[in-house]
């Protein structure tokens, strides 16, 4: 595929990908704001996980069902937003994304215990799931600076609020482990505002997709394997993320600051880092190298879980490779798969965030089963697994390395007039 822009034409250079991004109308900005937003409640509660365990009475396992629910219902979600959002159009369906998470997110803050916190954030996943999928369409169609641009943009986004989500959680929960619920409530409220004002009515597409579609993309070998290696990557992820904070023994403030500093370098990396790495090694060779470090990162966790500061320097480390990969990956699925993009992010959605919900409450029972010691060696296992999935669909990659470097279309996708 090239990275060109809406009206066609020359392909950008491959340095100009993040400079490009930046210049945006006002609507992009709009959706990248509440991205931004969307985004800090994967690490929001990061912070507030020990003490969430300590003031309800609850088990690590059963507080890592926060991250559960919330991404397994994402997942499973993210099956029906392309129909939805080719009957009711792109703008209601990121306001209904929008609503559903202002209203479940302030709900969770007023709960009782742990058992409806994990029900409230189902339904915030379920507006999450509505809000991702559709605002990832909506950039890569409306963004100028191309497909390039925009998936920086969309990949900065996820970075700056996977940054910003554990400072605000630690600020909000050193004052009460309600604070960072109402707090992302009130900034989605103002990012549904800016959505409703700034990005125009969009039109129902043409072509009603189906609730099977995502599934039976699946028959496809390019964007099959390239889901795995997500679910398997985000398996590693997501164990650092949900279950390095009980091995910190930190306060919530200063566990946001160390899960900022982490955030940090998911976004400069995804921004800066991807972008030059691909194009002086290529998309498959930079992934094998991050996948490969990222799993040495989670096995120092393993063999060193008692150790704080190697936990605490491991963990933020971390944030290097899933920036890389993040962008990497993201823009790998939507270049390879013969499918709509909108169906390709819905299909790539739905298999990545089974293992990145699944993987921290595993971790919370491995835990209390065994020791500390064993969730982090698993997790370095299947990111490794995850390089040996991607190697499956390595001249693709290196296909569509060559496509965006040169003008022409590619023969991969299925959409490419439609999109173009």
């Amino acid at each position: 595929m090239t990275t060109e822009n809406r009206a066609g034409g020359a392909p950008a250079p491959a340095g100009a990908a993040a400079s490009s991004a930046f210049r945006q109308p006002k609507a992009v900005w709009a959706v990248a704001f509440a991205c931004v937003i969307s985004f800090m409640g994967i690490g929001l509660v990061d912070p507030i996980l020990p003490s969430l365990a300590g003031k309800l009475q609850a088990s690590p396992s059963q507080v890592e069902l926060l991250f559960t629910s919330y991404l397994v219902v994402t997942a499973v979600a993210m099956l029906v937003t392309g129909w939805v959002s080719s009957r009711i159009g792109a703008k209601h369906t990121l306001i209904a994304g929008l609503v559903l998470i202002v209203v479940f997110s302030a709900t969770a803050g007023m709960s009782g215990g742990i058992g409806q916190i994990i029900g409230f954030r189902a339904g915030w996943g379920l507006g999450n799931a509505l809000f991702i999928a559709t605002s990832l369409a909506v950039i890569v169609g409306s963004a100028s600076g191309g497909f390039a641009g925009a998936i920086v943009l969309y990949e900065t986004a996820l970075g700056v609020g996977i940054a910003c989500g554990p400072l605000l959680g630690g600020l909000l929960g050193n004052v009460s482990w309600r604070g960072p619920f109402f707090g992302v409530s009130v900034l989605m409220l103002i990012a549904l505002v800016a959505t409703m004002i700034l990005v125009e009515p969009t039109p129902r597409p043409e072509h009603r997709s189906s609730i099977s579609e995502p599934i039976k993309a699946l028959r496809h070998r390019n964007l099959s394997l390239t889901s795995v290696t997500g679910l398997l990557y985000n398996w590693g992820f997501f164990t650092i993320l949900g279950y390095a904070p009980f091995l910190m023994d930190l306060s919530p403030l200063r566990l946001g600051a160390v899960f900022c500093g982490w955030g940090v370098l998911v976004a400069i990396f995804a921004i800066f880092g991807a972008p030059w790495l691909k194009a002086r090694f290529g998309t498959a060779r930079t992934l094998y190298g991050n996948m490969a470090l990222m799993a040495v990162v989670s096995l120092v966790i393993g063999v060193f879980p008692d150790n704080r500061t190697a936990v605490i320097v491991a963990t933020i480390t971390s944030g290097i490779f899933i920036g890389n990969n993040n962008t990497l990956v993201t823009t790998a699925v939507m270049s390879i798969a013969p499918v709509p993009r909108p169906v390709a992010s819905a299909t790539y959605g739905f298999v990545r965030f089974i293992g990145g919900g699944l993987a921290p409450y595993a971790a919370g029972k491995l835990v209390e089963h065994y020791n500390a010691h064993v969730p982090f060696i698993i997790g370095a296992v299947t990111v490794a697994a995850a390089g040996v999935v991607l190697s499956t669909v390595h001249r693709a990659l290196d296909a569509a390395d060559q496509e965006q470097a040169h003008a022409g279309h590619s023969a991969q996708r299925a959409d490419a007039e439609a999109t173009a």
